[in-house]
């Protein structure tokens, strides 16, 4: 649906109202307060970050993107590691890291942020969260002042990486219940202070006592608003002063430089299909490596995603050099099918073998705007080498991972938010790996990670980034469509409001809203 600009008021009120749900809570601005009101595709219970808990799920993405958690360490824009809540650190020994913290550090709770703090939080963190224990490895934890010492049960080179991760955002862990009261909320030590969260918004004042300066705004409103033609009307009406996840075709509303302003970054969010091995026919390198010859990629990019993306050829847009995937050739996937036996006995345009048609259950979700998009392409393009696919876009991806009915999981995910190449095998592609969802293994790269564990040279261990990247891709063990242009859609009051490669620094103190 192509938006017009001139929106009935009444309708626009009703179909936002509709799109954020719940709208408990005050949302009156006073005489003199600045409130900013952001409403985004990419908040709630279907991103699995509902809520400010960085200890759950990926929650800590909402603790540090709406400006209420920090972590150690950070990612610059250049994706270079600086200290966040550290001041500096050093490497004790191959196993051993010593960080000093600022001592200029409160949580919105009153608490110095202290050496102690930072041990249990982290201690609390590795003892409940499902991906930190393996990131993080660590042996033990100890506190001396502003100092924190944390010591690894093997030598982890990425460990102040894995540190910036939104899981390792630094809360109070005496507020609440073990950091969290009863409405998911926390005491962090950002320049925003929540104080109602829900499954479709959160609602902030500003910190009056960060440590990083008083925010430029009062209040900040964030809003869980996953229709795309309702984002884009809300915008255009004046009832969201920025918003992120427009569709594609909406960006060009608004090029009018002189009401609004778009931020985009190139991020290393990409969308990737995982296999499920229980599956007897994805057993077959073969029938694997026809399905991705059969995905049109240039095409996703450019045509249905309007160049908002590009190409992609294994996990890292980074790396698109050193790496070499199967390209789209349909021709060749029908032979390399037919090769596998796979051949259209009783002319029904699909292969099938043994009495079976080759159906692909397709299980994807729709709060990211460009899933749904790519597995309707990918129907269409499999069907044209004889595969039937199945599609399921549903918020409760989640729940169908864990029944196992599905053959190829498509989902979007930032490859490389801590800067290093470790996160998204050790994520993902391990035994180990807490999102191994189909069961993928590789004794190579098996035998690689072991060896990036322990290598602490950055050239090397990109080096042997790109080596694992290209085992998996040489296995067919996973497919890669696209990396993401992410944007920010604002009007022109709006100030400091800046796209990141990273995906997660968004609400800052600096963040302003003009007249």
């Amino acid at each position: 649906m192509k938006c017009s600009k001139a929106i009935p008021a009444a309708l626009l009120l009703a179909l936002t109202l509709t799109a954020c749900g719940s709208t408990a809570g005050t949302t009156e601005q006073t005489v003199g307060e600045t409130v900013f009101r952001y409403g985004t595709v990419a908040y709630g219970p279907e991103m699995a970050n509902a809520g400010l808990n960085p200890h759950e799920a990926y929650s800590g993405w909402s603790a540090v993107r709406y400006g209420v958690g920090e972590t150690l360490f950070r990612l610059s824009e250049t994706m270079e590691l600086e200290p966040w809540l550290a001041e500096s650190w050093e490497w004790v020994d191959d196993t051993t890291l010593s960080i000093t913290l600022r001592d200029d550090v409160t949580f919105s709770s009153g608490r110095t942020m202290d050496g102690q703090a930072v041990k249990e939080c982290l201690d609390h963190l590795v003892a409940v969260h499902d991906r930190a224990p393996g990131d993080l490895n660590i042996a033990a934890i100890e506190a001396d002042g502003q100092t924190v010492t944390i010591t690894c049960n093997a030598p982890n080179p990425a460990l102040p990486n894995y540190l910036s991760d939104p899981y390792g955002a630094i809360i109070d862990m005496d507020y609440g219940t073990d950091g969290v009261d009863e409405t998911r909320n926390v005491a962090g030590t950002g320049p925003f202070v929540a104080y109602e969260v829900a499954d479709d918004h959160i609602y902030l004042n500003k910190n009056e006592t960060y440590w990083g300066g008083v925010p430029q705004v009062d209040r900040v409103e964030v809003r869980s608003i996953t229709d795309g033609d309702t984002l884009t009307m809300a915008l255009q009406a004046g009832q969201l002063d920025a918003v992120q996840g427009l569709p594609y075709a909406s960006l060009e509303l608004f090029a009018d430089e002189s009401q609004y302003t778009i931020s985009s970054a190139d991020t290393s969010r990409v969308f990737f299909g995982a296999y499920n091995y229980e599956t007897p026919a994805l057993q077959d390198i073969q029938v694997r490596q026809a399905i991705a010859m059969a995905i049109d990629r240039d095409s996703f990019t450019e045509v249905l995603l309007h160049g908002n993306g590009t190409p992609a050829v294994g996990p890292f847009s980074f790396d698109t050099d050193g790496v070499t995937a199967s390209a789209y050739d349909p021709e060749a996937a029908r032979s390399l099918l037919a090769e596998a036996g796979w051949t259209d006995s009783d002319g029904d345009g699909y292969v099938d073998k043994d009495g079976q048609t080759l159906t692909i259950r397709w299980l994807t979700y729709p709060g990211r705007q460009e899933l749904p998009l790519l597995a309707e392409a990918a129907q269409a393009t499999l069907q044209e080498v004889g595969i039937q696919v199945e599609i399921n876009s549903t918020a409760n991806h989640l729940g169908v991972l864990e029944s196992g009915d599905w053959d190829v999981y498509v989902s979007a995910f930032v490859a490389a938010p801590t800067g290093d190449p470790a996160y998204f095998f050790t994520t993902h592609c391990l035994d180990s790996s807490a999102k191994n969802r189909g069961g993928y293994h590789s004794d190579e790269l098996e035998a690689q990670a072991a060896q990036l564990a322990g290598t602490f040279d950055p050239a090397e261990r990109a080096a042997l980034g790109t080596a694992m990247s290209q085992t998996i891709l040489d296995d067919c063990g996973y497919f890669f469509a696209s990396y993401l242009r992410m944007n920010f859609v604002m009007n022109n009051r709006v100030m400091g409001f800046t796209a990141h490669p990273s995906d997660y620094y968004e609400i800052t103190a600096q963040l302003s809203v003009g007249e």
